[in-house]
């Protein structure tokens, strides 16, 4: 029987405690419930936030101006500090670690996509803890993942995982926001993220991390799309990270779809970033979502955004709801031009042909149940 692989995401509010400081005590408990998974028999990996938090704590929290070129100063000297803590924690089991920083520019490339997915599964085949983190010492908005929420989705996705566990300082997904509302319930289990669901998300709840309820949401989302499950739960509960495995998890766990994604569409989702948007018509949608069909030119109702024949646009419906993602066979001038047409049309207007799809049903990814 295959070794089954868990993700780990820990918060910087989960590995500090809340306070301007590493919590050492806190991460060596963590480190002790990682080294019982392994010893059950557990692949692991985990995504470790705090590289800017370490980078105050070494240098003594100066006082510093707010700009990019600051953080990733923090970061330079926080990636350092930050990894030579768990090297110490994890020797006391003797447990080895690697790290792997990415930026999406390292996912974006299909082939850069498969030589990360070939570092990490070869970390783990060898008995070596990945410990990845956003590489932000040298990451420009353009090229970043945002925050380590979706980054552990992504890393989810590289190494096959089985199940995602995203570490906070909230026990999971409330009904409404328990810091404001005494009557909020914890959601135990959830198989649908809806327009509902989202709204229910609310901010980060506290200032020293960058994702909130929204991202863990947002990371969910993708990682149960490749067959991945999900726990939402709090860093600080008894030995949370043994819990996650067990038929009982704490916190609130999102049920993987059913029907997990081959390879090349785990990269489509994994991957690049959207350059623009393809407006679609109701039947088109009904097409897509009901039939499994590719998407034509004839349901092309508008297109918002520049890209390039072979780059991913996200498909919307009328309201501006994501339906699906997809690589286009046609860059979005020629698609502006095409758009409502019948296929045997394309080539007369055009002058060339790429197809008689937009996006073929194999380069699609469905983002709505």
């Amino acid at each position: 029987m295959q070794a089954k692989t868990v993700v780990v995401k820990l918060g910087t509010s989960v590995i500090t405690g809340g306070s301007q400081f590493l919590n050492r005590a806190h991460m060596v408990e963590l480190v002790r419930q990682c080294a019982e998974l392994k010893q059950r028999g557990y692949h692991l990996v985990l995504v470790s936030s705090g590289a800017i938090a370490a980078g105050r704590e070494q240098l003594g929290h100066p006082s510093l101006p707010k700009s990019m070129a600051t953080k990733q100063l923090l970061a330079a000297v926080g990636q350092s500090h930050l990894i030579q803590v768990w090297e110490s924690l994890f020797s006391i089991y003797n447990l080895k670690i690697g790290q792997m920083l990415l930026t999406r520019a390292d996912l974006e490339d299909r082939e850069r996509f498969l030589n990360a997915r070939d570092t990490i599964n070869t970390l783990v085949e060898h008995n070596i803890i990945p410990i990845v983190n956003e590489n932000d010492a040298v990451a420009t908005t353009e090229i970043k993942v945002g925050d380590n929420d979706n980054l552990s989705a992504l890393v989810g996705i590289l190494c096959g995982a089985d199940t995602l566990v995203l570490l906070t300082d909230q026990p999971g997904l409330f009904t409404a926001d328990p810091r404001n509302n005494p009557d909020a319930k914890l959601i135990r289990e959830v198989s649908t993220i809806d327009e509902t669901l989202i709204k229910i998300a609310g901010g980060s709840g506290t200032t020293l991390g960058t994702g909130g309820m929204a991202t863990k949401l947002q990371a969910a989302d993708i990682a149960r799309r490749s067959g991945i499950e999900v726990i939402i739960a709090a860093g600080s509960a008894d030995n949370v990270i043994l819990e996650s495995v067990s038929s009982s998890p704490c916190g609130t766990r999102f049920l993987p779809l059913p029907e997990s994604l081959e390879n090349r569409k785990r990269w489509i989702l994994a991957g690049p970033a959207a350059s623009g948007d393809i407006v679609i018509d109701d039947g088109a949608v009904n097409a897509l979502q009901r039939k499994g069909s590719s998407l034509l030119a004839k349901g092309v109702t508008e297109v918002n955004g520049e890209f390039a024949r072979g780059e991913v646009a996200r498909i919307v419906n009328q309201s501006g709801t994501l339906i699906a993602k997809g690589l286009v066979k046609y860059s979005s001038e020629d698609m502006i031009q095409i758009q409502g047409m019948h296929s045997k049309e394309i080539g007369e207007v055009l002058g060339h042909d790429y197809g008689s799809e937009i996006i073929h049903r194999d380069d699609l990814v469905m983002m709505q149940d």
